[in-house]
């Protein structure tokens, strides 16, 4: 029996919004040791004719994890699309980040 690899998987099912959302929650923001989905820094997730654009966000414009954090958001949006499927990631400033877009599970993670 052959064996399926990971990549031939995904390849084989078109993406979704929440194939790309669950991927974007193995993307761990190392200072704040959340993933970037709940602690609210994806804004827009949007399939558009062969491209996944998400547009997200920092805690800060200061951020000095924000290069490493917007390279693993395109590893991992490249683990479940195909290869003719170009992620688009763009990092916007507005609305401007702040605590209450944090789902309910980080806001408990951090006692709010």
């Amino acid at each position: 029996m052959a064996k399926i690899h990971e990549s031939t998987f995904a390849s084989a099912i078109p993406p979704t919004v929440e194939t790309v959302r669950s991927a974007l929650l193995q993307v761990i923001d190392p200072e704040a040791g959340m993933n970037i989905v709940d602690l609210g820094l994806v804004y827009r997730i949007e399939l558009i004719g062969g491209k996944v654009i998400v547009e997200m966000t920092m805690t800060s414009p200061a951020c000095p994890m924000g290069d490493m954090l917007m390279e693993q958001v395109e590893e991992a949006i490249s683990k479940v699309v195909d290869s003719g499927t170009q992620p688009d990631i763009r990092l916007v400033w507005s609305p401007p980040w702040d605590p209450s877009l944090m789902s309910e599970k980080a806001r408990q993670h951090f006692g709010w």
